[in-house]
């Protein structure tokens, strides 16, 4: 028998260790986007959040034109994290609607006063059904919506200033 044939196994296992070694040092990607990009948005009609606002109805996303929707909690720190750039998006006269998952009325009240309300539309989703119907994985998250009611972009987690460009954009693509 040849002697280079006993070494065979032991090169097959250096190979695989090295393997599994490079792939523990790749950074995992574990953001979970929506499959629902570049369909209808589902039809739901939420009851209002606030007694002062409407809730939502899908005939909303069907005007002309583009809107957000917002995926938050009032319980989600990252949602706090947000609001300076999503009253910005307001201040510019973005449309921006809100999905309350899980909430109640009284803690979505005092999560607007202490960290802004940019919000046209607030919607309660206590079962978090809407939420899961978009494909959201997780709040926040933020939905492009065309004039014809398609869900053009997903934003996963909370929008950050430097984020506020591309969103702009999209709403103008999805005019």
């Amino acid at each position: 028998m040849k002697r280079w044939l006993l070494w065979v196994p032991l090169l097959v296992f250096a190979g695989v260790v090295l393997l599994v070694a490079m792939e523990m040092h790749r950074p995992a990607d574990r953001t979970v986007f929506s499959r629902m990009v570049g369909k209808d948005l589902p039809a739901f009609d939420l009851k209002p959040m606030l007694a002062d606002r409407p809730g939502i109805e899908p005939a909303l996303y069907h005007q002309g034109k583009p809107r957000l929707v917002n995926i938050f909690a009032s319980w989600c720190v990252p949602c706090a994290a947000e609001a300076p750039e999503l009253a910005e998006l307001a201040k510019r006269g973005v449309a921006i609607d809100a999905v309350a998952v899980r909430d109640t009325p009284e803690d979505v009240g005092a999560f607007l006063k202490r960290w802004g309300d940019p919000y046209a539309r607030i919607g309660s989703d206590p079962m978090g059904r809407v939420q899961l119907a978009l494909g959201s994985s997780g709040v926040p998250e933020t939905f492009v919506i065309d004039g014809k009611g398609k869900i053009v972009k997903q934003h996963v987690g909370p929008i950050r200033e430097d984020d506020i460009p591309g969103i702009l954009a999209a709403l103008e693509d999805a005019r």
